[in-house]
Formats: C-alpha cells, structure tokens, sequence
C-alpha cells in the first residue's frame, strides 16, 4: 500500500449479536474505518471539525462499504 497506510486487517463484526455479512457477496470479514459526514454549510464556514462521523465496515472481498452512526 502507501507511504503512510496502514495494512488493516479483516475481522468477523457482530450487530446486536448477529454476525454481519456483506449483502453483495455474502462474505463475514470487513476493515473498519471512521469516516467524517461533511455538510455543506460546515464546509462553507471551515467548521468540518464539527461534523459527526460514521463508523465503516469494508468487505474484504468485494470491498462495499457498510455505514453505521455508532461504533459496533
């Protein structure tokens, strides 16, 4: 990968107990990664850092991503 990536490795995530599963390939190992949710007008004021983030799961196999507002 880059300079400055990280090499993330795919683990099982579980929701409310159940196990999550990619609804695209159906495979059960994902990446996480912590994304910030811009909005227009904290962008137009330089106020990003305002912003909520979304917590990501990456399918390593087909890598859709699946979104959630709080931290599994």
């Amino acid at each position: 990968m880059g300079l400055f990536s990280k090499d993330k490795i795919a683990e099982q995530v579980f929701v409310k107990g159940k196990k999550l599963t990619c609804n695209t390939c159906s495979h059960d190992k994902f990446t996480y990664r912590k994304t910030q949710l811009n909005t227009a007008l904290a962008s137009f004021f330089d106020l990003d850092w305002a912003n909520k983030s979304a917590h990501c799961y990456v399918c390593e196999k087909c890598t859709k991503i699946q979104w959630f507002l709080n931290k599994l």
